[in-house]
């Protein structure tokens, strides 16, 4: 779809969606977008000027459906999916991209870290993704020197960030607001560093002792970035790993450092998000969006959850869904999901899928709760389904389809029970909305009452009985 748009744009020094948005003109993306979100198209270019929604779209993602993160449009979802040294294949992983874009993932993140061939299992995704893919590059640098920390260079990074661009990835993590002098800072966590990104960073200054060289670096990937159109998503290297220590001195010195990096990145016309954390406990979540957006300037914000409890090992799902549609709530622009094997290990097929059905639920939720026009249509048109017994419609209109039909036929699976007029929970006798009160009865009522009064109504009917 976009080759005849991006055609005109390649070679030139910055392609970015900003770039054109800060000279006043509506790219083809923008056009889409708009239309995708029912937003006036000058709405959607005066965002992106101002870096309060991007526009992930790499030129050389050819095949890639526009869409937007930022405050203006609905809340966004992104799915993880990656091969290890341990499990998972290309075609597993393809196999998990389709799933992810059958349940509406918005964004999907490639986080493969070994076991097969990682050039050849990114470009697998782009070419077969209609939506925005992002990465981590510090992974694969580290891959790039067999894992050797020590022989790991500057350069090493920069090559790796460009040669993930070149492939046509549209957003990728770099965890450049992590300083050597925020290290000292963990003393104290219980969880200390869960940011296998981070990770990698502070093993690297600690080794090195020199600061990290995505900060030091950082006009020069911008440099990279702005040729491709790819955007930064800022990443959170302390992030909270469990509720004690969440918004601890760690996080949000790494953060204020985030804040100035974004002003950064608009001085080259590059559009960021940032990441957020983690685990929160619940009464910490508007803080910590509010701090975000007043710290960034109120870039996208884009969180992992957050976890409300770290008790839930196989149901983090949805313990950090709730966390997740409170943040929603908030402002957060786009949810990172979370599935059932978060601690426990790589996520198969059906993972993705529960993880991404738990966290379409929060992000709709959240576009509700922000009271965002037109958000609950499709909640208004469920409802009357049911109240009609319409059980088609209902399956339809639901977020998994699959997955109601297959609840629903467990105890009625014939054809004829699509028209009946109860579930399995009430049976014919016992269900409320097949004892329907009309409103000509409810009206009838309403004049009685207002012309007896209720107590004298009652009265009336008790002497009748007698």
């Amino acid at each position: 779809m976009r080759n005849s748009w991006v055609a005109s744009r390649k070679g030139k020094s910055n392609v970015s969606q900003m770039h054109f948005a800060r000279k006043g003109i509506v790219t083809e993306e923008m056009a889409f977008v708009a239309n995708r979100e029912k937003l006036p198209k000058s709405l959607v270019m005066e965002e992106v000027a101002r870096g309060r929604m991007i526009i992930p779209a790499n030129i050389n993602h050819l095949n890639l459906e526009p869409m937007a993160i930022g405050i203006a449009s609905r809340c966004k979802v992104n799915a993880n999916i990656g091969a290890s040294p341990n499990a998972s294949d290309i075609s597993e992983e393809i196999k998990k991209l389709e799933l992810a874009v059958k349940y509406g993932a918005d964004t999907l993140m490639d986080l493969s870290t070994g076991g097969v061939n990682l050039d050849e299992v990114r470009t697998a995704i782009i070419n077969a993704s209609p939506i925005p893919i992002g990465t981590v590059p510090v992974y694969q640098a580290l891959e790039s020197v067999h894992g050797s920390i020590e022989n790991l260079s500057e350069d090493d990074f920069l090559h790796i960030i460009e040669k993930q661009c070149q492939q046509g990835v549209d957003y990728q993590t770099i965890h450049a607001g992590l300083l050597i002098e925020h290290l000292p800072k963990v003393k104290g966590r219980i969880t200390g560093i869960v940011s296998r990104g981070g990770g990698i960073l502070a093993q690297w200054m600690l080794h090195h002792y020199k600061q990290n060289p995505l900060y030091t670096r950082f006009d020069d990937i911008c440099e990279i970035f702005k040729r491709y159109d790819c955007s930064f998503s800022l990443g959170d290297s302390l992030r909270p790993g469990c509720l004690h220590d969440a918004s601890d001195e760690a996080q949000l010195a790494e953060l204020k450092t985030l804040g100035q990096l974004t002003k950064r990145a608009w001085e080259h016309d590059v559009q960021v998000m940032v990441e957020g954390p983690g685990h929160v406990p619940m009464d910490q979540i508007e803080f910590n969006v509010r701090k975000q957006m007043e710290e960034c300037s109120e870039a996208p914000f884009y969180v992992l959850g957050p976890l409300v409890t770290d008790i839930s090992p196989g149901y983090d799902h949805i313990s950090s869904a709730i966390g997740a549609a409170m943040a929603g709530w908030y402002g957060t622009a786009m949810l990172c999901y979370v599935t059932p094997k978060e601690h426990l290990g790589l996520p198969n097929p059906e993972d993705v899928r529960e993880g991404l059905i738990a966290y379409k639920i929060a992000a709709h939720a959240a576009d509700i709760a922000r009271h965002r026009s037109g958000a609950r249509d499709r909640d208004d048109e469920l409802s009357k389904a049911r109240y009609e017994f319409d059980w088609n419609k209902q399956f339809d209109l639901s977020l998994d389809p699959e997955r109601a039909r297959q609840f629903h036929d467990e105890t009625l699976p014939e054809e004829i029970f699509k028209k009946a007029e109860f579930c399995s929970m009430c049976g014919p006798k016992h269900c409320p909305m097949n004892k329907k009160i009309t409103d000509e009865e409810l009206e009838e009522l309403d004049k009685a009452i207002n012309s007896q009064g209720a107590s004298e109504m009652q009265t009336v009917k008790l002497n009748q009985k007698i």
